[in-house]
């Protein structure tokens, strides 16, 4: 059985780093400013081979009145009833301090084992408020460095000292938890919703806005069913988040998200569907994760019946790739209509975890098509051949067809909307891939390449001429006409020519060139030559 270990302190002693550093991973946020951690965190971590439970608190500070730091206090002072060893982290540079008094009289007054830790005494100068914390009276104090790893081996002899005491018992892995994040802006009621689920002040809550700092995870039971719900930071817009700490709230607040199965997006009911809450249940969507609308402060609304129908079809017109969403009005301060949550966010969460079976999938397609068919692009139709689910949480879909590059997408947003409402599953973030299983290269494709050379006719080149080879819809011709072109331009047998009779007179074949003109005139036979006629000299002479 693992030791639930409480980490106690004064603000700004290292106790969340020293969280971080026995949980083997940053789950507290870390910052020099006192008084960053608020709330309680737990986390899972070791020293060596001793299992811990390990409890981060909020710095312990010495006020009784109704403020937030009395609060933080009421909630360390239940982290030491609920641990089974407290460890007191006191600063080692800083020395012991008048707080570190009170606490270690706080503590000696409860009926725990105590381990003294100096944190930050890496240093030489650090030696003079180690000797000082023996002072305390709980023991001798433990040189430690949480952020460098110092001292960790006496620390774990002090642990296993205190382990030997304690029974150990193994605990039996059951079903695992539904995990479920609750998000919205700052001073929604999504604590106060936290603390009304599980039924104790768990979470500190108030008027102030951004009490909640990191993101909280509570181990809770409903009807049987074990259920871990993150409280998380309020989410600002992005421009408005321009000082560090926000900034690490904000990043833990969206790590939930993705870790999540189920998010409940909590509004404040007098003021709905703001621009941060739009980007918020955008996010969701994305991310891929089942989302459930809560109104909180449903009891400062007048006409609620009206408000809420106005509601619901605000969320279907603002966000319609999240349309059929449930929307819980309720009040965490009074508890109305607090019964309805639950069972909407496990409607969801089994929606989220459908599988739609393939036979029934292609028969939902064939009566999608018939009812819409495909576009078409270009003067040519997609056509969807067949569809398989290839996972769930979310469900994820891919389709077969015929140039699935150019599928619309309104008639994929088409597609995903009948796939809803066919299946009931409405509100469930859905992922459709179209992909095509023809191979556009082979041979008689619609979009092949060049065709193979025995089916493509050669042509001579000429000279100066480029030769062009037919591609296309050219190449498939080409290859219907090849076997015309290659009869046409296979050679012909030589034939020896016959021998004639020539007439008298006429030239013979082969006997040389044959005469042109006035030479062709005087090789006929019975033509005569005419006389030549006078010189030109002589007719002008006159003689």
């Amino acid at each position: 059985m693992p030791m639930r270990l409480a980490i106690v302190g004064r603000p700004n002693v290292g106790k969340s780093t020293l969280f971080n550093r026995l949980a083997g991973k940053k789950l507290a946020i870390v910052d020099d400013q006192p008084g960053v951690t608020r709330d309680r965190r737990f986390g899972s971590g070791r020293i060596g081979d001793l299992e811990l439970e390990l409890i981060d608190t909020a710095g312990f500070e010495d006020v009784t009145d109704d403020s937030l730091e009395s609060r933080m206090r009421q909630q360390t002072i239940v982290a030491i009833e609920e641990a089974d060893v407290a460890l007191f982290v006191v600063d080692a540079r800083d020395g012991v301090t008048p707080m570190d008094e009170v606490f270690a009289e706080i503590l000696r007054r409860h009926d725990k084992p105590v381990i003294l830790a100096a944190n930050k005494a890496e240093s030489k100068a650090s030696d003079v408020g180690v000797n000082e914390a023996f002072g305390l009276g709980l023991g001798e104090p433990i040189a430690i460095s949480a952020e460098h790893g110092e001292g960790m081996a006496d620390l774990y002899q002090a642990l296993l000292g205190v382990y030997s005491d304690l029974d150990e018992e193994e605990e039996d892995e059951g079903e695992k938890p539904i995990r479920i994040a609750i998000v919205g802006r700052p001073n929604a009621g999504k604590s106060t919703l936290v603390n009304k689920l599980i039924g104790e002040d768990r979470l500190l809550t108030g008027p102030e806005a951004g009490i909640t700092r990191d993101a909280i995870p509570v181990d809770w039971t409903w009807e049987g069913r074990p259920v871990r719900l993150v409280d998380t930071a309020g989410l600002r817009r992005k421009a408005k988040v321009q000082e560090k700490l926000e900034k690490l709230s904000t990043s833990d607040t969206i790590r939930a998200i993705t870790f999540a199965e189920v998010v409940i997006l909590v509004m404040d009911a007098t003021h709905p569907f703001e621009i941060q809450d739009l980007q918020i249940a955008d996010l969701v969507e994305r991310e891929g994760r089942g989302l459930v609308f809560c109104l909180a402060k449903w009891d400062l609304i007048e006409n609620q019946g009206a408000t809420l129908k106005e509601i619901t079809e605000e969320a279907g017109r603002l966000l319609p790739q999240l349309r059929g969403s449930p929307v819980v009005a309720l009040s965490a301060e009074t508890g109305r209509h607090l019964d309805r949550l639950m069972p909407a966010v496990f409607k969801v969460h089994g929606d989220w975890s459908t599988k739609v079976k393939t036979r029934d999938l292609n028969d939902w397609l064939q009566m999608a098509l018939e009812r819409h068919p495909p576009p078409a692009v270009n003067g040519r139709r997609v056509k969807p051949k067949y569809m398989a689910q290839i996972k769930a949480r979310p469900p994820t879909f891919v389709m077969f067809a015929t140039r699935a590059d150019q599928l619309p997408d309104h008639y994929r947003r088409y597609l995903i909307n009948s796939l809803r409402e066919s299946f009931d599953l409405p509100g469930v973030p859905m992922r459709l891939t179209v992909k095509s299983n023809k191979n556009p290269y082979a041979e008689g494709e619609e979009k092949g390449g060049p065709a193979p050379k025995s089916s493509v006719p050669t042509f001579a080149p000429k000279l100066g001429k480029k030769v062009v080879t037919p591609k296309g819809v050219a190449a498939v011709r080409a290859k219907a006409a090849g076997a015309v072109v290659e009869a046409a331009e296979k050679p012909k047998p030589k034939v020896k020519p016959k021998t004639k009779q020539v007439a008298p007179g006429k030239p013979k074949v082969g006997a040389g060139p044959t005469p042109k003109g006035r030479a062709a005139k005087l090789n006929r036979p019975g033509v005569k030559p005419k006389r030549a006629s006078r010189p030109t000299s002589t007719r002008r002479s006159g003689r």
